[in-house]
């Protein structure tokens, strides 16, 4: 993940989707590659075309936060690209430094307590670069393909994409890879030196032809609320809500809670899992250690 190819790349594929009558320009001659030229974003931006040109090639140091916003604005960046583009030149404009390991991989004994507590929904704590970090007994019976590797943190990430599983846990598989390749382009731009992160992307990029084509496409989005829609083997279809919560306390750390529609089948599926992963539970405590 080199930094400046980072922001070359991510301006460039921003550039690229958006044409000249969608701005305003004329549509003047042929174009060898789709998309606004570099000249015509410096235009929209303000800029010289030269600073421009200096700016895609990956050098963000000492630019300005109104260049940046002038150069969102000309892109027509959403919040989230906005705020990557913010992140990116926050790190460009640092001294490069060795690769670390930096990934949180522990919680907070109070954190553990409260996700353990949460026995009607499903409950995770995941880092930035999609380590689960805590799972309630409910959480892991309904994840329970995601669970069964040796591999461990157990990564949502690497399920995704390398456990052939995951095409028929997901529904909508489509999405979830699309939002998972998102979260992780959002996570380098804040943290380039992340040694963990670097090599789970190239773990995923040599594994899975589909990642490192969608990895190249560098969108990236929030990941706040939504619909997760589950095969699960023993209950079927199910239709789960989830809310999103930064533990304010901890660096990078994000609570995740599923829910269902009352009265629905996805929450009737639900308290049948929640009965069963809390005898399962019991019973493990009851039985006696060899």
């Amino acid at each position: 993940m080199d930094q400046r190819s980072e922001i070359r790349e991510f301006l460039a594929s921003r550039r690229a989707r958006i044409t000249p009558e969608q701005v305003g320009l004329p549509h003047a001659g042929s174009r060898r590659v789709p998309g606004l030229r570099r000249e015509e974003v410096a235009i929209l931006a303000g800029v010289g075309v030269d600073y421009y040109t200096r700016i895609e090639r990956g050098n963000l140091r000492g630019v300005s936060d109104g260049v940046l916003e002038a150069v969102a604005r000309a892109l027509q960046l959403d919040e989230p690209e906005r705020t990557h583009l913010f992140d990116l030149a926050r790190a460009g404009s640092t001294p490069a430094r060795p690769r670390r390991r930096r990934s949180q991989n522990q919680i907070r004994p109070g954190v553990q307590r409260i996700v353990d507590a949460m026995v009607g929904a499903p409950a995770f704590v995941h880092n930035g670069r999609t380590d689960v970090l805590a799972v309630n007994p409910l959480g892991r019976a309904l994840y329970a393909p995601m669970f069964d590797t040796d591999v461990r943190p157990v990564n949502s990430a690497r399920f995704t994409f390398l456990d052939g599983r995951a095409r028929e846990f997901y529904r909508d598989w489509d999405r979830i890879a699309s939002d998972a390749v998102a979260i992780l382009h959002t996570e380098a731009g804040k943290h380039p030196d992340d040694r963990d992160l670097s090599d789970l992307v190239g773990e995923l990029s040599t594994r899975s032809d589909v990642f490192r084509k969608r990895w190249a496409e560098h969108d990236v989005r929030y990941h706040d609320t939504g619909l997760k829609r589950l095969r699960h083997s023993v209950l079927g279809d199910l239709d789960l809500t989830y809310e999103v919560a930064e533990l304010r306390g901890d660096q990078d750390l994000t609570l995740f809670v599923y829910g269902a529609e009352p009265q629905s089948p996805s929450a009737d599926g639900l308290e049948i899992l929640a009965s069963w992963a809390a005898s399962r539970d019991q019973a493990d405590v009851d039985s006696p250690t060899q």
